[in-house]
């Protein structure tokens, strides 16, 4: 199933970081297709257990009959919560697949991607209210301009807010089509890289990808046991910039450069990828959404 749903991201290279211990207890984020799930679980025994998380409803499809999974249809940045819920305190090793799976991307009605015509709604959790309709209809100009800025790293992110305020009074932006043709004459250079980077911003806001994801990582130290292990692909600088930085530092902040102060926060994870690991060109070839990812790798250090 998960081969037309999503093929699996650095697979090996994220089983191998894990270092599976064939009782241990396993959290995949980012269930999905399940493809790096199903990874673990055949270095899994029969004691061992995965629990997957996955906020979207159509991931749940994708769930193999196996007594050591336990499936959370909720955002990972409630992982703790949730463990707790089922009586676990500390784990093993946790992953993350920061990537939008290929069947959200292929799905039109899901408005994740340029390619199609569909409502411009790009929820992964289809619970939630807040849709990319209602961010490009309600959002002032400075706020569409910081998104634009910040997240998708579009050159005339200015123009881009403005022109969408002067226009959505006067045609409709609900389908993906509309919202390009409104826009088609403040497009910088290529259309489908400038809008690739556009939804991109848009989706981050509408699922706060970036606030799950800092929330999500400072959870790890307590979450995980002693020499426990944390995998994390992201796909692209904002997000690999907060792992990076919280793996190396046990915080989001930049270093604090006064001489006299040394506030330097307790770390408790060593990292294990000094630089991060990047698909091989065969697996470039197999899967070119695979371009962008990168792999980086911490353990929770034997505090004494």
């Amino acid at each position: 199933m998960e081969e037309q749903y999503h093929i699996p991201v650095l697979l090996e290279e994220t089983i191998e970081a894990l270092h599976i211990q064939p009782q241990g207890i396993y959290v995949d984020c980012t269930f999905g297709g399940g493809g790096h799930s199903r990874a673990i679980l055949e270095k899994l025994g029969p004691e061992g257990k995965l629990i997957v998380f996955d906020q979207d409803e159509d991931a749940k499809r994708n769930l193999p009959d196996d007594a050591r999974v336990i499936f959370v249809p909720h955002n990972f940045r409630h992982l703790q919560r949730f463990l707790r819920l089922h009586q676990v305190s500390a784990v093993d090793g946790i992953m993350a697949d920061l990537g939008v799976s290929s069947h959200q991307f292929d799905e039109a009605a899901r408005g994740f991607s340029t390619r199609f015509d569909g409502d411009l709604d790009m929820r992964m959790d289809q619970r939630q209210p807040l849709t990319a309709f209602e961010v490009v209809n309600t959002y002032t100009e400075a706020q569409l301009h910081k998104i634009f800025e910040q997240y998708g790293e579009v050159t005339n992110s200015k123009t881009l807010a403005r022109k969408i305020v002067a226009v959505r009074n006067q045609v409709s932006l609900k389908t993906i089509d509309a919202f390009k043709n409104a826009l088609r004459e403040v497009v910088k250079g290529n259309p489908h890289k400038y809008f690739a980077q556009v939804f991109q911003a848009l989706r981050i806001e509408v699922n706060d990808e970036l606030g799950a994801l800092k929330e999500m990582l400072q959870q790890l130290p307590k979450l995980l046991k002693p020499g426990g292990r944390v995998a994390i692909i992201t796909f692209h600088s904002l997000e690999d910039r907060l792992v990076k930085n919280f793996f190396r530092r046990g915080s989001f902040d930049e270093p604090e450069t006064n001489p006299f102060i040394n506030d330097e926060p307790v770390n408790e994870l060593k990292v294990i990828t000094k630089k991060p690991v990047v698909p091989t060109d065969k697996e470039l070839k197999r899967n070119s959404r695979s371009r962008s990812s990168k792999l980086r790798v911490a353990e929770k250090v034997m505090m004494v």
